[in-house]
């Protein structure tokens, strides 16, 4: 039981280190060209919108966490009265 949780650490620790060195990873779906054939027509990736590589998700996540973080902690505006020459 220790075996298997140091295993799945280690694993997730690896793919966290992977996801900050190289947050892009290629597309699955058109295997990395960017475009994809349908019939008679050549048509840009629909989710890698033709730029050959998507982010990672723990990236995403990563990257999700930050900017709520963000919000969260940025101070509130005054509630300042508005003067009459202004």
């Amino acid at each position: 039981m220790a075996l298997a949780s140091l295993l799945i650490l280690l694993t997730t620790a690896g793919y966290t280190v992977l996801c900050a060195v190289k947050p892009f990873a290629p597309c699955r779906k058109c295997s990395g060209t960017g475009v994809r054939t349908r019939r008679r027509a050549v048509t840009l990736c629909r989710r890698c919108h033709g730029n050959r590589s998507r982010l990672r998700i723990a990236r995403r996540l990563l990257n999700n966490s930050r900017s709520i973080h963000a919000a969260g902690s940025r101070p509130q505006p005054t509630d300042r009265k508005a003067t009459p020459w202004q």
